[in-house]
């Protein structure tokens, strides 16, 4: 566990947060919805999440990401930072990708758990690279990425289909040597 403050820590999604999850996605559909992929209506249930959960245990024992929930001291999940498609060999490289509760927005806590993110990938998995993707327009994000060490290295037209429509976004990484 990485302390965030004395009431949030970062830690490893574990088997059974799914109900924990289901909560936290449904109370941040609103804030989240222009920034994520369309959502179907199970995306929202304990069952799904914890069925993500469980890929997500399995995708980190074969090495290929890792992924972290902030935590409340009440045992609530108030965001997510994931390390995916990690890539080892002459590359060590992988994407970084975090929300945020929208009751946490800015105080600090995705900026906080970006560096620590970024240390583990580089202390712990002998990353050499993550690398970043923002919408053009969120700016916080591009700010909390800026605030990490992140450089900005251009711009992938229609890069993913977010808020269902191919968008634009600016890449960014971080050489962690």
């Amino acid at each position: 566990m990485l302390p965030l403050d004395a009431e949030h820590f970062l830690r490893p999604v574990r088997l059974g947060d799914g109900a924990a999850l289901a909560r936290a996605y449904a109370a941040n559909r609103e804030h989240l919805a222009p920034w994520e992929p369309l959502r179907n209506p199970e995306f929202f249930s304990a069952a799904w999440q914890e069925s993500d959960v469980r890929q997500c245990v399995a995708e980190e024992a074969a090495g290929r990401s890792r992924r972290f929930v902030i935590e409340s001291v009440d045992g609530e999940i108030r965001g997510r930072i994931n390390l995916n498609n990690i890539v080892r060999g002459a590359f060590r490289s992988a994407d970084l990708g975090y929300w945020i509760d929208h009751s946490l927005l800015r105080r600090g806590f995705a900026s906080q758990g970006v560096r620590q993110i970024a240390a583990f990938a580089r202390d712990e998995l002998r990353m050499h690279r993550l690398q970043a993707a923002t919408l053009v327009h969120n700016i916080a994000s591009q700010r909390v990425l800026a605030d990490c060490g992140f450089k900005r290295i251009g711009l992938a037209p229609r890069y993913l289909r977010i808020a269902g429509e191919w968008q634009d976004h600016v890449l960014f990484q971080l050489l962690l040597e």
